[in-house]
């Protein structure tokens, strides 16, 4: 092994040899095996090298000044959708979280991964921030967010427009037919379809009691599952 590699080691792979989780000749070779592998370097370690997830963030809390966010207290229905292609949430193993204005939060397993914030925040044009999480937790939450998306992709390739026929969407402030020409706009399969989505969505949903009427669900539904761990 080279004793020059292992002397320069820094940042996340230096603290974690400094806690003792790995050995300096063993962080050198993670690093090395994981580009190999097309992997992040927190990935390798804990898919491949066994290290404790939940160690490793906090390490990475320690070094980087972060809080850790516990990802299994969000309600995954409540992740954003439609904003980031799954393609760039797989390549760069990072899950968007939540959006609050021209920000979009995004999570992370390792706080080094700037390409992931840098190249979803030029497909989306929106601001983006890490967020701290153990990377098991993450893994199976990105499992889980890509499987949906396929299936709403599914959903929409075999649509059947013939099962929105019975969808009927009153637009509030309307008191009349249009003559405008622009009844047509609202009858496109893709209208269609999210009218119905939207429906199912009341229909399935708790019903959320709040004293602000003004107060919107999924902000309620953040604020009350989830928590951040600051070690």
């Amino acid at each position: 092994m080279n004793d020059k590699a292992i002397g320069q080691l820094s940042g996340l792979a230096g603290r974690l040899v400094a806690e003792s989780l790995i050995s300096a000749q063993h962080a050198v070779e993670a690093q090395k095996e994981a580009a190999v592998e097309r992997m992040h370097f927190v990935q390798y370690l804990v898919e491949r090298k066994n290290v404790n997830g939940w160690r490793v963030a906090e390490v990475a809390s320690h070094e980087f000044g972060v809080p850790l966010f516990d990802l299994q207290a969000i309600n995954a229905d409540a992740l954003p959708v439609g904003l980031v292609e799954p393609s760039l949430v797989a390549k760069h193993h990072a899950l968007p979280l939540f959006r609050r204005g021209n920000r979009l939060f995004i999570a992370v397993s390792d706080p080094t991964n700037l390409a992931a914030l840098d190249e979803i925040k030029f497909h989306t044009g929106i601001n983006t921030d890490a967020i701290l999480v153990e990377e098991s937790a993450l893994g199976k939450a990105l499992t889980k967010w890509v499987e949906a998306q396929d299936s709403l992709a599914d959903g929409l390739q075999g649509l059947d427009t013939s099962d929105l026929d019975d969808v009927d969407i009153a637009m509030g402030g309307e008191t009349g037919d249009s003559d405008d020409g622009n009844e047509s706009v609202d009858e496109t399969p893709i209208v269609r379809f999210i009218n119905k989505v939207l429906i199912d969505a009341i229909k399935q949903a708790p019903r959320i009691s709040t004293s602000s009427p003004t107060r919107r669900p999924t902000v309620c539904v953040f604020a009350q599952t989830a928590s951040c761990r600051w070690s």
